[in-house]
């Protein structure tokens, strides 16, 4: 008896399932310390309609930066400027509330304020890094949502972020948005009685 006859056609079915099985699954998995890591996925981009400049830290336009008289939001340019005695002295990009456009004018519509009013108090331990309070509702605010007997709403701030994602987008229920490090400079720039100016 040929011995070499009995021992093979294990080894020929076993080869033969793992053909059958290759060309049925494709290649064999490998290994999970084998297999590269998978590529980091990429932030999906913000909408047209709401995509601002990258934020970074503070644009500075004038040498000599120290306390400002007054800060400007300009809505329609995603920046805010500090000022003295009229000068830009350093700017920074900004997101806003949801619906951009427009002031706001009632409780839950998720829009930036838009007039004058005063950097007022402050918060150190913000759930978004630190938090600088606007005086919204003003007393042209609290007249419109009277006559029209809607809740003006409030709790309006400038602030920084929890989540770096997020720069870059209007995503806030209308404060106005800054990075970290920006936030940091007008932390210290823009002290308590400083007015503020949000145009359109």
């Amino acid at each position: 008896m040929d011995r070499t006859d009995g021992t093979s056609r294990p080894r020929l079915r076993a080869a033969a399932a793992a053909l059958a099985a290759l060309l049925l699954w494709g290649c064999p998995p490998q290994t999970p310390e084998l297999q590269p890591p998978p590529p980091p996925e990429a932030a999906a981009p913000p909408p047209a309609d709401t995509a601002i400049q990258t934020p970074g830290p503070m644009r500075l336009a004038h040498a000599a930066i120290g306390p400002v008289d007054r800060v400007l939001v300009d809505k329609s340019d995603r920046r805010l400027y500090l000022m003295r005695g009229g000068e830009i002295l350093a700017w920074a990009p900004v997101s806003l509330g949801r619906e951009p456009e427009g002031p706001k004018t009632r409780q839950g519509d998720n829009r930036t304020p838009e007039g004058d009013y005063v950097l007022d108090w402050r918060n150190p331990r913000s759930s978004f890094y630190r938090s600088i309070h606007i005086s919204y509702p003003n007393e042209d605010d609290l007249a419109r949502a009277f006559a029209a007997g809607v809740d003006p709403g409030g709790g309006i701030f400038i602030h920084g972020t929890h989540d770096p994602v997020l720069l870059g987008r209007d995503w806030t229920t209308g404060c106005i948005a800054i990075s970290n490090d920006d936030m940091d400079l007008i932390w210290v720039l823009a002290p308590d009685g400083t007015p503020i100016t949000i145009r359109p």
